[in-house]
């Protein structure tokens, strides 16, 4: 049997490289001149004969990260699938890009980060038709995973979506703190009087300590941001304000307002992650109809933006000036020979 003409590494390389089109039948297209050239069907079979796996990406991750240090931040993505009608992994998903409920594969990404960088470790794809988890059941498998390779983060940050009883347990069992928001209708007793709403209890912007109903003692933050609703967007006299109130809850409650801002500008951390993994390693732009192709093409996707973020970091650069970096010498010799002339006849 001949050995396989594409490996791992050679679609990384093209992930990362390419700047618009992420096929198989592209990345065949660009490959340098050889007696061994491969052709796009090399790379759809690779696709196909890869074990779909997040262990490759944690190997890669290893060495980046300082498990005693930093933050885990834990949320999830609708890679944006609007005409995909036979594609396998494909769902309905609330998409915050849209404010929408949209088709897409939804991607769960366990984030490693010291505030400057931005490290996966972890990820796992939401598909309960096919393997009967459920976001929870990911969340709670890639904590147990992060406890087990030896992470004590300083705290565990996620979404509301993730905030339930058993999660915020599960935090607690690691020996870790939490940092996520309540609902408004999350039940706490602040003053030993019974529980009720969390939106009925009068709280501090700068915290306040209360008894969250079925978990124990927590810190609560009350934060009031003014939104703007304009009923008719030509007319902006027209424009009243609101109030958007968000409650901020952790398990640390030493915690003081400081540490609150920097850990809400962390937790941001990770939309930047998925804008970067979208626009620059193509994760949402694989064509594959089978589900295992394209866990393997989210898989390396990811692996490909582990390796742009460690370059940037080394650098000083960005995401946008590296991969502009990779065509600006193709830029430049076109220029000193430019093909496209008007015809003089």
């Amino acid at each position: 049997m001949n050995p396989p003409r594409v490996q791992p590494k050679d679609y990384i390389d093209f992930l990362i490289a390419t700047q618009h089109s992420y096929s198989c039948v592209e990345a065949g297209r660009v490959q340098p001149e050889s007696a061994n050239r491969p052709a796009h069907d090399a790379f759809t079979r690779l696709l196909y004969r890869l074990e779909p796996d997040a262990e490759a990406l944690w190997q890669e991750a290893a060495p980046q990260v300082e498990r005693g240090k930093g933050v885990l931040i834990l949320d999830d993505t609708t890679l944006d699938k609007p005409y995909a009608t036979r594609m396998e992994l494909v769902t309905r998903h609330w998409s915050g890009k849209h404010h929408a409920v949209v088709n897409g594969i939804n991607l769960i990404t366990l984030l490693w980060s010291d505030g400057d960088r931005h490290i996966p470790c972890d990820y796992r794809l939401y598909a309960k038709e096919q393997d009967g988890l459920t976001k929870n059941d990911h969340f709670q498998t890639m904590l147990r995973s992060a406890h087990a390779r030896g992470f004590i983060p300083q705290h565990v940050l996620f979404d509301i979506w993730y905030s339930g009883l058993d999660n915020l347990k599960l935090v607690r069992s690691c020996g870790w703190h939490f940092f996520t928001q309540l609902k408004a209708n999350r039940h706490v007793n602040p003053d030993k009087q019974g529980n009720r709403p969390v939106s009925e209890c009068a709280l501090d912007e700068r915290g306040t300590v209360v008894h969250l109903k079925g978990y124990g003692f927590v810190k609560v933050f009350r934060i009031v941001a003014p939104h703007s609703n304009t009923e008719d967007a030509d007319d902006v006299s027209n424009a009243t304000q609101r109030e958007h109130v968000e409650y901020w809850v952790t398990s640390d409650l030493a915690m003081n307002e400081w540490t609150r801002l920097r850990l809400t500008e962390n937790a941001f951390a990770i939309e930047n992650y998925h804008r970067g993994l979208k626009q620059f390693c193509g994760v949402e732009k694989g064509q594959m109809r089978l589900a295992r192709a394209q866990r393997n093409h989210i898989g390396l996707s990811l692996r490909a933006f582990l390796r742009l973020e460690t370059h940037c970091i080394v650098q000083g650069i960005s995401w946008f000036e590296a991969k502009l970096a990779i065509i600006r010498s193709a830029v430049t010799a076109y220029l000193a020979n430019p093909i496209y002339l008007l015809s003089t006849a």
